[in-house]
Order: structure tokens, then sequence, then C-alpha cells
């Protein structure tokens, strides 16, 4: 991760196709992009039908890649610098593991949608922290559908797209997320935060002020969704609306319960379904009025909503740690700062700010020196702004 500047190494693409030389000893055809994500607020309730705020980041994974004749897939990856092979048709859940499960599951749910993607030699290389909570593993399914649909010549739509990956993470890979971080990557536009109702797919662009940039504080604690507590909380969610279904057969998910409501509910929830339902309810309603904020030029207003979000995370949903927390703090004491939460799964991972523009560098400056007092290491950092979202480009003159 860059210190101040995604952009200021060399590019993604650049280290995708030099790899794929060095690996292949050919030349791609062509090169696809996907950004990371940072949840601006909306946290832990995708898989619970509510209201998301994300946008893309200037990291990014890229994906050199070739057609194949047959169906065999072969991936050389800079990041881990080894190369996975497996044929297509032999795909089954379990069969690819690692960091080459994620284009294998790919592949895999192209194929049993009856698709039929053809092979590639593909060289893959990125800037996004891996189990930073910035989506890698979501931006390196996008562009690997993206290659896939390249080389056999589907017209999938993006939200379709994402859509698929999904369920390769979910049926394939075996993590049981939400739809957001694929929506994201697949759909986001330069300068916006993206609304997402996560129950119909209706997607609104909200403008980000200019004033304002994204600083990305990574905690360098590292989580596993597959062995963190993830799937937990899912399954807690998921209990507490069979016991209020129970009560009230309109309740589908947590999303249907009313902040009015909430409390009068909360007394169905034992201990720790109570504090889950309480963030579940409480944040959609957050997100809710941070995008009227937003609309309406009240950035303060957002700050206040994005550091109440990390305290519900905190104490509700208990997804934090203390390496988070000390980040939100010091945020809070820095100059510039507007709001600061932690963003991704929690157990680790990373914080967002929203800081201005003009004291973004003082901001850093004290936040880095304090985290250093308190745990022996800088957070690393980046600045970013609203990114555009998956892009496929030819490589051919």
């Amino acid at each position: 991760m860059s210190t101040s500047d995604p952009t200021s190494v060399v590019a993604p693409g650049v280290v995708a196709r030099q790899g794929f030389s060095r690996a292949f000893g050919d030349t791609p055809e062509f090169s696809a992009r996907a950004p990371g994500r940072v949840n601006l607020i909306g946290e832990h309730v995708d898989y619970n039908e509510g209201i998301v705020l994300p946008v893309a980041v200037q990291n990014e994974i890229a994906v050199a890649f070739k057609t194949r004749a047959d169906g065999r897939v072969r991936v050389f990856s800079d990041n881990f610098q080894e190369t996975a092979e497996f044929q297509i048709a032999d795909l089954a859940p379990g069969s690819v593991v690692g960091w080459a499960a994620y284009p294998a599951g790919v592949a895999w749910a192209l194929a049993q949608q009856g698709l039929a993607p053809r092979g590639l030699d593909a060289a893959v290389a990125g800037n996004i922290p891996i189990g930073g909570g910035l989506s890698s593993s979501a931006a390196l399914e996008l562009a690997f559908a993206a290659a896939f649909q390249r080389v056999t010549g589907f017209d999938i739509p993006n939200l379709e797209l994402a859509r698929l990956c999904q369920q390769a993470e979910n049926h394939y890979v075996g993590v049981n997320c939400g739809i957001m971080d694929q929506i994201a990557v697949a759909c986001a536009e330069a300068g916006r935060a993206l609304l997402l109702d996560c129950r119909t797919l209706e997607i609104r662009q909200i403008p980000l002020p200019q004033s304002v940039r994204i600083v990305v504080l990574d905690s360098g604690v590292k989580r596993e969704l597959r062995s963190s507590e993830y799937n937990r909380r899912r399954r807690e969610c998921e209990e507490a609306v069979t016991r209020l279904a129970a009560v009230d057969p309109d309740v589908r998910a947590l999303r249907d319960v009313l902040p009015g409501v909430l409390p009068s509910m909360l007394r169905h929830l034992p201990p720790p379904l109570d504090r889950r339902a309480r963030h579940v309810v409480g944040e959609i309603e957050r997100v809710m009025l941070a995008a009227v904020a937003l609309e309406h030029g009240e950035i303060e207003r957002f700050g206040e909503l994005s550091f109440a979000s990390h305290r519900s995370l905190r104490d509700d949903y208990q997804v934090s740690c203390d390496e988070l927390d000390a980040l939100v703090e010091l945020a809070r004491q820095a100059p510039g700062i507007i709001g600061a939460r932690l963003t991704g799964a929690g157990f680790g991972g990373c914080t967002v700010n929203i800081v201005s523009v003009a004291l973004a560098e003082d901001f850093l400056e004290y936040v880095r020196a304090g985290y250093e007092r308190l745990f022996g290491q800088q957070p690393s950092a980046f600045v970013t702004t609203a990114s555009p979202g998956l892009s496929v480009d030819s490589l051919q003159s």
C-alpha cells in the first residue's frame, strides 16, 4: 500500500503485463482492472438486505490475459510469485484453494449458469492490501469475470457479473459475503459514492464534495474471513430474524425492523442477538441520513454519523479491536478530521477517514505518530478519491 498516493508506484496494469511476458513468454491481448472498495458507512448490513454507501478506491487489481483454444486456465500471480492451473470442466467447490480459488470460482459460477467460459492465460498484479478489508477478493473476482467475458464473447451487464462473483465467493470459496463488495467494484463512478439498496439492487450515485479526501489507514492486523467470526455474525442475524418473524411475519430480514419499533422488538431477542439487531437497524438509518447529508453538503453531519457507526460496530456488533479503536480515537483528535470508522468486516483491517483536503498531510502525520507510540509501528496509509469501477482494454495495436 502506498503511504500517500496509490498512483505513485508502478501501476498494477504494467506489472501484470510484465508478469505475463515472464510467465508465458508471450504478449497479452487484453487487460482488465478492478478497484478495491472502501465502505464509507453501512457495515454488516448488506447481508441483512440493508443500504450501504461504498466508493471505489484508486488501489486496484489488474489482469493481463490472452485467449486459449482449450478450457484450461493458467494464472500467474505477481504478488505470490507462483502459477496455478486448472481445467474449467473439472472444477468443483474445493478443487482449487488459496488465491487461485477466486478466479477458479468465477469460472465455476459462469459454467454453472451454462455459459461455458473459454480458457485463458493470465497474469494478475495488484496493490490492494490482502486482508485489509478493502475487498481485494471482490476485485480479483470481477477482474477475472471481465476477462472470461472478453475471451468468450459474453454480454453480461456489470451488475449481473457482480451477482455471479458473489455466488463464486459464497459457494466456491466458502465465504458467505453479501453483494455490496462486488457491486461497488463493478458499478462505481469517479467522484461519487454508490448508494446501494442490497434488497432491490437499486443504485444511486451520490457526489462527494471536492473539499475532502478519503484517507484509509491500515491497522496492520490481518484477518481471514473464513476463520473469523464473520459467518457467526451472519448466523446471529439470521437467528434474530427467525425470532422476530415469529412475532411479526412481515420481518424477512433485519432491514424490515423500523427504528421506531426496534425497542419493543428487542425484548424478544436474548443477548447477543439484541445487540446485533440494534446495530443493523441503526446502521441502515445512519446510511440514509448520511446520503441526505452529502446531498445537502452537510459534511460535518456526515462525520458525526461516521463516528456513531464505529461506536455501534465496536459495542453492539463487537467486530472492532484495540488497534482499530485507537486509529479512530487518534483520528478524532487529528487536524482536518470530519469522520472516522472501521471499514470492512472488522476484526482488523482498515479505518476510513473523511479529511479536509487542505489538512490531509497534517492528519496523517498526527495519526501515524500517535499509533507508533501505542503499537510500535506506523499504520500504512493512502489518500484516495472516489474512483471508477471495472474496465477492460485491448492491448492490441
